[in-house]
């Protein structure tokens, strides 16, 4: 492509219609270096630019061989797809049935790590990954990975390019947060802070708590209640709640949110959170504090005592300084 520069004075209409002087304006130093079409010459030093111009442009530029830019796409790409799953979505697969019905064996999902970075804590009814907070995954089979198509799908999942094979990550919903209570009888329903759950989500067949009752359980602050929606089938906070007394899901531990069913595409949806959990009451940690950070009995007793003394002690001083000031005034 050629560039045409021009230069405009306020000479340049005179130009044209004076053509007799435009060589003497053109030999007189100092006068414009550039001269518009029709001037009838070029300025001095700029011959031939014209055309080295137009030969620059006329030279097709050299364009690189297929072969020698595909490396450096496929690097970018990686690069991309790496970034994209550290920090925004990363896709896993479901190796078992304790989701079921909402997810079935060998769906993909997409799981939501951005909003984390942003202080954001699981909230109730949500579908999420977890590491295992230990013990969780003991007994489960694993893939030890040596056969080739192991090795491709860990190298493909490590940069995001397939669904993660990390057989320590779990999928549940999260029932209750830090300062709720759960109530898990057999033959009723499963409660949250008082209000029974409708659970339209649950395996047909399914029941709430029947096969691992736990009572009554209140949720320490950071941490989580979990269960899967096949509660026959899912080893979740029930049972190991049962086992060792624990059964809580560090806050920590969440790796984020599945918000959709990726494939199969029979099987695309949605992972929004159930209607039932917007009327869940606030529990501990969300009304007053939680009991744990409430001061203990002696303690709440002398502050209760403490408050009235000191402020008993300021009004005497007022008064003590009020007094002092009219003595003053009466020894002048």
């Amino acid at each position: 492509m050629s560039v045409q520069q021009s230069a405009e004075s306020g000479e340049s209409g005179g130009a044209g219609e004076r053509g007799e002087a435009g060589p003497e304006r053109r030999a007189r130093p100092g006068a414009g270096t550039a001269v518009t079409e029709g001037a009838g010459g070029a300025a001095p030093g700029a011959a031939g630019a014209p055309g080295q111009s137009e030969e620059k442009a006329g030279r097709p530029r050299k364009k690189r061989p297929f072969w020698q830019e595909l490396p450096i796409l496929v690097v970018i790409a990686l690069l991309l797809s790496l970034g994209i799953k550290t920090f925004f979505v990363q896709a896993f697969s479901i190796p078992s049935g304790s989701m079921e019905q909402t997810l079935a064996i060998g769906d993909r999902v997409l799981v939501d790590k951005f909003t984390p970075w942003f202080g954001a804590e699981p909230e109730r009814g949500e579908v999420v990954v977890f590491r295992d907070p230990g013990g969780w995954l003991e007994g489960v089979p694993t893939d030890s990975g040596g056969s080739v198509s192991g090795t491709v799908q860990k190298v493909l999942s490590t940069v995001g390019l397939m669904p993660s094979a990390d057989e320590k990550d779990l999928i549940k919903r999260v029932i209750a947060v830090g300062g709720d209570t759960v109530d898990c009888e057999a033959g009723a329903p499963l409660k949250v802070n008082g209000m029974a759950l409708d659970e339209p989500y649950l395996f047909p067949g399914a029941t709430p708590c029947d096969d691992d009752p736990v009572g009554t359980v209140t949720v320490p602050k950071g941490k989580l209640w979990v269960m899967g929606d096949h509660r026959n089938n899912s080893r979740d906070s029930r049972w190991h709640h049962n086992q060792t007394g624990d059964g809580f899901v560090p806050v920590d531990n969440v790796v984020g949110r599945a918000f959709v069913v990726a494939w199969p595409v029979s099987d695309w949806s949605t992972l929004p959170v159930p209607g039932t959990f917007d009327k869940v009451p606030a529990g501990a940690a969300g009304a007053a504090g939680s009991p744990v950070d409430e001061p203990p009995a002696p303690a709440a007793a002398a502050l209760a005592g403490i408050v009235p003394l000191a402020l008993w002690q300021r009004r005497r001083s007022a008064r003590e300084a009020v007094s002092g000031r009219v003595s003053g005034r009466r020894a002048r």
